[in-house]
C-alpha cells in the first residue's frame, strides 16, 4: 500500500457505508409511515415483500461490522504504507531506521515473538546476521500488528507509539470520538465490542440494535470517520517528513 493510495482507499470504503447510511434512513421513514415494503418495478403494491421490525434491526447491526472493518484496513493499510517507505528504493538499511522502526525491523527478522525449534531460531538469527554484515538494503519488512478484533482508539495511539508514528488527534474529534454512546463507550469501543460481540455470538443481530435509530448510526459514522481521517494524516505527515529514520538520516528539504 502506498502512501498515495491510503487517503483515495479510505474515501471510497467510507462512502460505501454512507450509502448504505442513506438506504437504512429511507428504510426507517417507511417504517414511521407505515410498514416498509419492497416492491418490484412491475410488481402490484399488494404483493409487495414487507420489511420486518427484526429485519430492519438486522439492517441496522451490519453497520457495526461495516464500520470495524474500515478501522482494521485502514490501521492496516496505514502501516502497510510505512513498510513501504521503509523499503522505498532499496535506499535504507537498519542502521537508517529509527530506534522504534529498527526494534520492528529486528521483530520480523528475527522473528522473536514466534515459538520457533532451536534450530530454527538459529536459522533466522543467522540470516539477520548476515543481513547486516553485508549491509542489504530493508527487504520485504512487515510488522506484525496483532490486535485482530481489538482495534479501538487506545489500540491505534498503542500501536502508533510503538513503531515510532505519534498519532495526535485533534481536540474537537478526539472528544466526539471518546463521547460516550452507549454502555458509557464512545464510538470506536462501542463498535469493536459490537462488532466481538456479533462475531463469538453473544449477542443477535437483533438485539444488537434494539433501541437504535439511523441517526445514532450516523453519529457513530461520523466519529469514526473524523477519527480515521486523522490518523491517516498523522502517518502520512510522518511518512513524508521520513520521521521513521533517524534524525541524520533523514533527506533535507524533503517534506
Amino acid at each position: 500500500m502506498n502512501i498515495s493510495d491510503l487517503l483515495p482507499f479510505y474515501t471510497e470504503r467510507f462512502k460505501e457505508i454512507e450509502s448504505y447510511l442513506d438506504f437504512l434512513g429511507e428504510v426507517e421513514r417507511s417504517a414511521q409511515a407505515g410498514v416498509p415494503k419492497v416492491l418490484g418495478s412491475n410488481q402490484p403494491i399488494a404483493s409487495a415483500y414487507t420489511i420486518t421490525a427484526s429485519q430492519q434491526k438486522i439492517l441496522y447491526s451490519s453497520v457495526y461490522l461495516q464500520l470495524y472493518n474500515l478501522v482494521e484496513a485502514t490501521v492496516s493499510r496505514c502501516i502497510a504504507a510505512l513498510c513501504m517507505a521503509a523499503q522505498s528504493g532499496s535506499q535504507w538499511g537498519p542502521e537508517h531506521l529509527n530506534p522504534s522502526l529498527q526494534r520492528e525491523w529486528v521483530r520480523a527478522m528475527a522473528r522473536t515473538h514466534v515459538d520457533l525449534s532451536p534450530e530454527h531460531r538459529l536459522a533466522q538469527a543467522v540470516a539477520m546476521c548476515n543481513h547486516l554484515i553485508d549491509r542489504l538494503p530493508i527487504d520485504s519488512f512487515n510488522i506484525e500488528i496483532g490486535g485482530g478484533g481489538n482495534w479501538d482508539d487506545e489500540t491505534i495511539e498503542k500501536i502508533g507509539k510503538r513503531i515510532g508514528c505519534q498519532i495526535k488527534i485533534s481536540a474537537a474529534v478526539r472528544a466526539v470520538a471518546k463521547r460516550p454512546l452507549r454502555d458509557d463507550m464512545g464510538a470506536l469501543k462501542l463498535v469493536k465490542n459490537r462488532r466481538n460481540d456479533l462475531a463469538h455470538g453473544s449477542i443477535s443481530f437483533v438485539d444488537c440494535a434494539d433501541g437504535i435509530g439511523v441517526s445514532e448510526l450516523r453519529t457513530t459514522v461520523d466519529a469514526i470517520g473524523a477519527y480515521l481521517r486523522e490518523v491517516i494524516d498523522c502517518f502520512t505527515s510522518h511518512i513524508q517528513s521520513h520521521e521513521f529514520l533517524k534524525p541524520e538520516h533523514q533527506p533535507k528539504g524533503v517534506a
